[in-house]
């Protein structure tokens, strides 16, 4: 496969995850975003203020361009956490600014450039990140097992289904 073609099948599978989530969360209101429905206690608008934190910016801020994780709330699992001031609205639109963030960052970058800032726990958790390449598919991953969860809990909460058998 040309490295092109690898780029751009990789940032269209990351885009449909990303939009996949989206999805899920369109016609909700903001009880529906906000209630727990699983018995681990995180809401929908708590996974995306997850991807948001934990996977858009911890691996493109942080990891590929090297800047510094001066956004990570303080607390237990904080990447979870939506406070009830905060608007649901603001939370989408901070996963938003996370996701064209990110996008600019990988948009300089050529698929086989190493990360800015390394990890010392990657090695041991028997985990290896060398490139760009790698760090996306960890994002594809990442994002695809949460759009997942909230195909589940969707249906938990107003019977929509995403694939309908």
């Amino acid at each position: 496969m040309a490295p092109s073609d690898e780029r751009t099948l990789l940032l269209s599978r990351l885009a449909s995850q990303r939009r996949h989530v989206l999805a899920q969360l369109e016609g909700l209101d903001d009880e529906q975003l906000r209630r727990p429905v699983l018995p681990s206690g995180w809401s929908c608008l708590g996974l995306v203020r997850h991807l948001t934190l934990s996977d858009e910016r911890y691996w493109l801020e942080v990891v590929v361009a090297g800047r510094p994780l001066d956004f990570w709330p303080d607390g237990d699992r904080a990447d979870w956490v939506v406070a009830p001031e905060e608007s649901s609205d603001a939370v989408l639109d901070a996963y938003r600014t996370a996701i064209a963030a990110a996008d600019a960052i990988i948009a300089e970058r050529s698929l086989d450039d190493q990360p800015a800032a390394p990890e010392a726990w990657w090695a041991e958790a028997g985990l290896a990140f060398p490139d760009l390449r790698s760090v996306l598919l960890h994002l594809i991953v990442e994002t695809a097992i949460h759009a997942g969860h909230l195909d589940a809990v969707r249906e938990l909460i107003d019977g929509r289904q995403h694939l309908v058998l």
